[in-house]
């Protein structure tokens, strides 16, 4: 449980695992041992886009992260900053990580993500132009819908929500196994 907060930002004094009332009854939660702050760990919202390109007869951009290992191809995320809607976010993140001119921004569905401790909300995102990766990503495929196979986790689960908006039946891979490339 948040992992690397060990003192408190507002007066340095240590955070210990304290319970307390709160709205909802008794609370573990990280709190300063001197002024009361609380640690919220609240989850951190994360956007993501499933990519269309237009002017590429509806293909689907997938991406790989260049910190990855492995060959894993998926969304297009990115964090939202403050002072920013959803949407105008993830127009910022699909713009700058492959500086594609967004046309459209459509609400997929929201989805936890427990192990990351974020919230994934995802966009269809209807996109045009010369595709050119920031150096966080480093490669990208074109996948006609019908050919997309989904991851069972994360964001796959908005990929599959995608399909099934199109009338098309999701296909999974398991883990251990590799995506189609």
């Amino acid at each position: 449980m948040s992992e690397g907060w060990r003192f408190c930002p507002q007066c340095a004094a240590p955070l210990a695992l304290r319970v307390a009332d709160e709205d909802g009854g008794p609370k573990e939660r990280l709190r300063c041992t001197a002024c009361d702050f609380t640690h919220w760990n609240n989850p951190t919202p994360v956007l993501a886009a499933v990519v269309e390109c237009t002017d590429r007869d509806g293909r689907i951009l997938l991406a790989r992260n260049a910190a990855w290992s492995g060959r894993m191809f998926a969304l297009i995320t990115g964090f939202m900053e403050a002072g920013e809607t959803a949407e105008a976010g993830i127009a910022r993140e699909v713009a700058e990580e492959t500086a594609l001119t967004v046309d459209r921004v459509e609400l997929i569905g929201v989805w936890d993500f427990q192990r990351m401790n974020q919230v994934i909300i995802a966009f269809h995102v209807q996109a045009r132009g010369e595709i050119q990766l920031s150096p966080e990503l480093a490669e990208y495929k074109l996948f006609a819908p019908a050919d997309v196979v989904c991851w069972p986790a994360g964001t796959g689960h908005a990929m599959a929500q995608f399909l099934r908006s199109r009338g098309l039946e999701p296909r999974y891979f398991q883990p251990g196994e590799q995506p189609a490339r």
